[in-house]
């Protein structure tokens, strides 16, 4: 079940984007399963439908959710285990930075150092 907490100092469509991340990563929602269309789950959750349309669009562009035209928005699936996990480390990756605010070219420029270095588990 997802919940807004309106006092939060996370923004709701943060506040959103994780608890649908934590669902998926937790199995709670299943690949392929139907998400709730931007309207509705706006008027449920007594957000602009505007929050949610941004948390959905973050949610595709980490491959964690796809909009399937007017069929609507499911859980994204994905037959290579291994990419999955990648997705979900990702995914797991950007919304520390997020959380940390740092800036998303250097958290970038980290990540692609470390892929680079032979060995980063002696950093």
């Amino acid at each position: 079940m997802i919940l807004i907490d309106p006092s939060s100092a996370v923004p709701p469509f943060e506040q959103l984007r994780s608890q649908v991340l934590d669902a998926v990563t937790t199995g709670e929602l299943a690949p392929g399963q139907r998400l709730p269309t931007v309207r509705r789950l706006a008027d449920d959750l007594g957000v602009a439908p505007g929050t949610v349309a941004r948390a959905y669009r973050e949610l595709e562009a980490s491959g964690i959710i796809e909009t399937r035209g007017r069929n609507g928005t499911f859980v994204a699936f994905d037959a290579d285990p291994a990419r999955q996990q990648l997705q979900r480390a990702a995914a797991a990756f950007a919304a520390q930075v997020r959380d940390l605010r740092l800036d998303t070219d250097e958290a970038l420029a980290v990540v692609t150092a470390a892929l680079r270095s032979p060995d980063t588990t002696t950093a």
